[in-house]
């Protein structure tokens, strides 16, 4: 892109949505994988802080993790930060101060600053808004920041803040074309969180090698489950072991699914390396693992016919909504309100949920990046032909042009003991939150 090219900066006083529009047309890729750029950039900016930083990278598992630190430190009394990525409704989602999103204006008047600090250095929408939200948090007497990477580790924005505890959640396939198509190369990617002689979690089960490797290079703390920290339960309770400290007697996780203690230990791991910087007592453990929320990650909404919104993306993801869909009660009919980008591993997905899935509507989602639902529709009946056997019934598959189209659809047939389940994409999760509310 040529400086004649470049878009027009907003104009004083513009609108968060102008800038968001503006951001989008900045920088030529969506995604420029490299430090040089921000760094250049966070330079100019005062976004230094003592407050303690928690990184949280990882294929699946990572918004989960982030939103239960969040919730459990603040329980225990201390002010936090929180940035995830992406935002399911609002762009406000990005960032919290204290469970409160950051205000338009707050924004705003953050890219403006940045605007003014970058000179020539052109930023993607990521960087710009990573840039924003440390700046953001900087401005606040914050205890605890906690930053959800992006994508990767290595050469994601934020891996520019030096983390005082780098959690790395599960890792698996995903992203491919940017981290390698190996978990040992997406591990080595990942594992670049990391710091010398500082807490380094690793919450995945079966780390790769390369995980490990790297974090005896880098001289980290490394705390792998199974061997630094670990967890046991029955019906009504669990308990977490870790190297010093035991919390016995918690209740579940109000975060549901199958995978939701691995989130939780590796948060409770990463809570006690740094207990001596930001202590948090067991009344606060047990109050922020049942008060912590996040949209569609197997969330269920009240209400017949039941409803499951998961983002689930990639095959790791879609294995472990195969098994927590397995895990609820019985359900006549399974409807699946589905859509994805075309850069996944389709058919990995839908071959996880063929058995599961009775009626498919394969949707249109607005981005560039998305399969255009007749496409799916064909992934969908080759893949689920493939899978399902005369035991599993016969299954159908519908294409709709949105997901609001496909919500009314399914709603002028479905029985109030049959269930719905919305996932794919970030995009399509949305897209139903959206048809929710208007329906």
């Amino acid at each position: 892109m040529t400086d004649t090219q470049l878009p027009t900066p907003p104009s004083a006083n513009a609108s968060l949505s102008t800038w968001l529009s503006y951001l989008e047309q900045l920088h030529p890729s969506a995604i420029d994988m490299g430090l040089d750029r921000i760094k250049a950039v966070a330079n100019e900016l005062p976004i230094d802080s003592g407050a303690v930083k928690f990184v949280v990278a990882g294929t699946n598992g990572k918004g989960s993790t982030c939103a239960m630190l969040e919730a459990i430190l603040l329980a225990a009394g201390w002010r936090v930060g929180m940035y995830t990525s992406p935002h399911l409704i609002d762009f406000n989602e990005r960032g919290r101060i204290n469970a409160e999103p950051i205000a338009d204006r707050d924004w705003v008047r953050a890219f403006e600053a940045i605007e003014a600090a970058r000179g020539q250095t052109t930023l993607t929408y990521f960087e710009f808004t990573t840039l924003a939200t440390l700046l953001l948090f900087a401005e606040q007497p914050l205890d605890a920041w906690v930053l959800e990477v992006g994508l990767g580790g290595r050469l994601d924005a934020v891996n520019i803040v030096d983390a005082d505890c780098a959690i790395v959640t599960s890792i698996d396939l995903d992203h491919q074309d940017w981290l390698g198509d190996t978990r040992e190369k997406i591990g080595w990617e990942k594992a670049h969180v990391f710091r010398t002689n500082r807490p380094a979690i690793c919450a995945d089960p079966q780390p790769p090698q390369s995980v490990v490797d790297y974090a005896q290079e880098m001289g980290a703390d490394l705390w792998l489950f199974g061997r630094d920290f670990n967890y046991a339960g029955d019906r009504q309770q669990w308990g977490f072991a870790g190297r010093n400290a035991r919390r016995n007697a918690l209740a579940y996780p109000a975060l549901r699914g199958a995978n939701q203690l691995l989130n939780a230990a590796g948060a409770l791991a990463a809570l006690e390396s740094t207990r001596d910087r930001i202590p948090v007592t067991q009344q606060a453990v047990r109050q922020g693992l049942i008060q912590a929320a996040l949209p569609g990650r197997f969330q269920i909404v009240p209400g017949q016919p039941i409803t499951i919104l998961d983002v689930a993306h990639n095959p790791h993801a879609a294995a472990v909504l195969e098994k927590n869909l397995g895990n609820m009660g019985f359900h006549p009919y399974t409807y699946a309100i589905f859509g994805m980008m075309a850069d996944k591993d389709i058919d990995s997905v839908i071959g996880h949920l063929a058995k599961r899935i009775d009626r498919w509507y394969c949707v249109n989602l607005p981005a560039a990046r998305a399969i255009a639902a007749s496409d799916l529709a064909e992934h969908v009946q080759r893949v689920a032909t493939s899978h399902r056997n005369k035991d599993d019934g016969p299954f159908d598959v519908q294409i709709c042009d949105s997901v609001a189209d496909a919500h009314e659809a399914v709603h002028q047939i479905v029985n109030p003991d049959d269930r719905i389940v919305v996932f794919g994409s970030f995009l399509t999760v949305a897209g139903a939150l959206q048809a929710m509310n208007r329906h």
